[in-house]
């Protein structure tokens, strides 16, 4: 499609004005007047053209001439509009009234003549000519604002290109500091780094070192980003320019590099300052992805000029760039390269370490039990974000609220992370009796299978009280490992297919029950298989594309989809066939814990081991929670060992100045 000029919306504005001037003027429903003298009136009276006269007190007259007339009176009929008026003074209005009945009886009137006893309002005639101009004239001035306040706020139309950055002074309106930021250690010790450069720039200009002109803050959402450019602003003692990459996008034409250009220059004028922009990937999209796209012209302008003034030709030091974004990979290249972007601070999501500080970060303004485990909250959110975390305080706050407690207790928490992860618990939703028994046996046989495979994920209870969109669920304790093995991913899958086997063996049926089940194994098995090179026909192999947003080929032929499916195929029926293996193997445990979860409808981890017994495997976060303590007891060791030695260290002291004091006892008694 080829490049159409833009349409500015100035003129659909200004047009709009004027079509409304033409119209007003041009209508015929208007009126139009015209001064007279009495001998004319008279003239005009006799003629037959009048067909209607108002008098006044103040002896004024208004006459109306009859349509067909109007043109001999007036020279232009079109323009006086429909009902046109002539005023005149007359000597008094008795002469008037004994001339029109004259005129009445010789016929030359057979309108409608008519006296007030009232004094014409000439202010109420002006402001009813002038109104239509005031009506058109506050349209125009509500126009010309509208677009001034959208396109860059301040008070006329010029403004349209100016900069809508918020600009935070030292000691201003914005508290967050390091210390409310939790997690994040390396995270924060990069972006402090570039704090204390601008605080104290002669430690590293004197070893010839440059600070990095910029730092991309990448990771998913919710896990801080924005949150430490805001400990940046409050910690800076310099200026803090803070935006969003949409703020420079406009459907008026340039107005995206104007905002850039009034953006930098102001940064210049305040430098050494910080200028963070937040989802630059709203401006920061790769260059000629989608010509076809309308804005795409005017985006990729404002991309140049921020690429220009970011490392161009011209100056630009003192200005420190952070931006946010949660799509790296959609970024141009020329916007990541060294000299623009020279950091690229990776914010990923928190591990257990993190997501225990992150809870002691929310838990500070709610009133909780003291008993409360912070460390088995965090190992009990794997996968969360620090925003998630923050919700999931604050939904256990609003839970004990809602239960009339005083306190938010481990309960309260339990509750609020089954409402985030599965939904809100539905115990009105009408079962019938197999349904019910069919719904326990499925999710026991992920209870079984996850119980007794050795990678599986530990469970920590099952439900078939339906939550969400789902009629039953279980809750696990994933491991957070860093690499993941075959045999790791196929006990997984073993496990996602112990419902729909425990179906066909002990139900004879299959439901719809196992839809979401079946979807992430199948999405695994691909994943494993196309990407992860796991599979024995295609070993080695990956055919992951980093593209895939702007491709529409696969990176290899149908061959060779073809035996993808297949493999697929197989991987997914061997896992199933191992299910119904495993199951027909412990049937009477599973058959017990089925029966026990369709009496109580939650079952814990506890009530599972007393069915099968003792887990015979050690998971990884047991294992690493059995490392922690052994660390924590030997600080503890190490800790009172240190007392014991300063002790002793404070005891021997104490002895020898004892001893000294004696020694210059006996030396004065020798000298006396």
């Amino acid at each position: 499609m080829p490049n159409m000029p833009k349409f500015n919306l100035n003129w659909l504005y200004i047009t709009l004005f004027i079509g409304l001037v033409i119209i007003w003027v041009a209508n015929d429903k208007g009126s139009a007047s015209k001064d007279i003298t009495y001998t004319e009136f008279q003239e005009y009276v006799e003629k037959g053209f009048v067909t209607k006269i108002h008098g006044y007190d103040d002896n004024t007259v208004d006459v109306y001439l009859k349509p067909e007339h109007i043109k001999d009176v007036f020279q232009d009929s079109t323009r006086v509009g429909r009902n046109p008026v002539l005023l005149t003074r007359v000597p008094s209005m008795d002469k008037l009234s004994e001339y029109v009945d004259a005129q009445t009886e010789l016929g030359n009137f057979t309108g409608k003549a008519d006296y007030n006893n009232e004094t014409k309002n000439y202010f109420y005639m002006f402001f009813l000519n002038i109104l239509p101009f005031v009506f058109f004239i506050g349209l125009w001035i509500f126009l010309m604002r509208r677009m001034s306040s959208r396109g860059g706020g301040a008070g006329n139309v010029f403004n349209v290109g100016k900069s809508k950055a918020q600009l935070f002074e030292k000691g201003g309106e914005i508290n967050v500091t390091f210390k409310d930021v939790a997690g994040l250690s390396e995270a924060k010790q990069e972006i402090e780094e570039i704090v204390e450069f601008l605080k104290q720039p002669e430690k590293y200009t004197d070893l010839g070192g440059k600070i990095p002109k910029g730092a991309l803050l990448i990771g998913p959402p919710g896990t801080g980003k924005t949150l430490l450019a805001k400990a940046v602003a409050g910690e800076a003692s310099v200026p803090f320019f803070s935006l969003a990459g949409s703020d420079f996008v406009e459907m008026f034409v340039g107005v995206g590099a104007s905002r850039v250009r009034d953006l930098f220059k102001q940064a210049k004028e305040k430098a050494p300052c910080i200028v963070f922009i937040d989802e630059i990937d709203a401006i920061g999209r790769a260059r000629g992805r989608n010509p076809s796209m309308s804005g795409n012209d005017e985006r990729e302008n404002t991309l140049n000029q921020l690429l220009t003034e970011m490392d161009g030709f011209g100056s630009n030091s003192g200005v420190i760039i952070l931006a946010a974004t949660n799509r790296v990979d959609v970024l141009d290249k020329a916007l990541l390269r060294a000299g623009r972007f020279d950091r690229q601070i990776h914010v990923d999501l928190p591990d257990l370490n993190e997501r225990r500080e992150i809870f002691g970060v929310h838990l500070r303004p709610i009133k909780m039990d003291d008993n409360l485990d912070i460390d088995l909250l965090a190992r009990q959110t794997p996968g969360f974000s620090g925003a998630d975390i923050a919700n999931v305080c604050n939904e256990a706050a609003l839970i004990a609220a809602r239960k009339e407690k005083k306190i938010v207790q481990r309960q309260d928490f339990s509750d609020a992370i089954d409402r985030i992860v599965g939904g809100l618990e539905k115990k009105t939703k009408i079962m019938t009796k197999s349904e019910r028994k069919t719904i326990a046996i499925h999710e026991a046989g992920h209870a079984s299978l996850s119980w007794m495979l050795e990678h599986a994920n530990p469970l920590i209870k099952v439900t078939i009280v339906p939550r969400g969109r789902s009629l039953g669920a279980a809750w696990y304790l994933p491991e957070e490992r860093q690499i993941t093995t075959k045999e790791q991913m196929l006990d997984e899958m073993c496990a996602l297919l112990g419902g729909r086997a425990a179906e066909e063996l002990f139900v004879g049926k299959v439901s719809s029950g196992a839809m979401n089940d079946l979807e992430r194994v199948t999405k695994q098995a691909y994943g494993m298989i196309a990407y992860l090179g796991m599979s024995d026909e295609l070993p080695n192999l990956c055919y992951y594309n980093t593209n895939q947003e702007y491709s529409f080929n696969r990176p290899y032929s149908e061959n060779t989809a073809e035996l993808i499916d297949l493999e697929v195929k197989r991987m997914i029926n061997e896992q199933y066939e191992r299910a119904k293996r495993i199951l027909e193997k412990h049937k009477e445990e599973h058959n017990l814990l089925a029966e026990e979860l369709t009496l109580k409808e939650v079952i814990h981890a506890e009530d599972v081991e007393k069915i099968f017994g003792k887990r015979p495997w050690v998971s990884r976060s047991e294992e690493i929670m059995q490392l922690e303590q052994e660390a924590i007891e030997e600080k503890k060791e190490a800790e009172k060992f240190e007392k014991k030695e300063k002790k002793e260290n404070e005891t021997s002291s104490d002895l020898d100045q004892t001893l000294k004091q004696e020694n210059n006892k006996d030396i004065d008694h020798s000298i006396s």
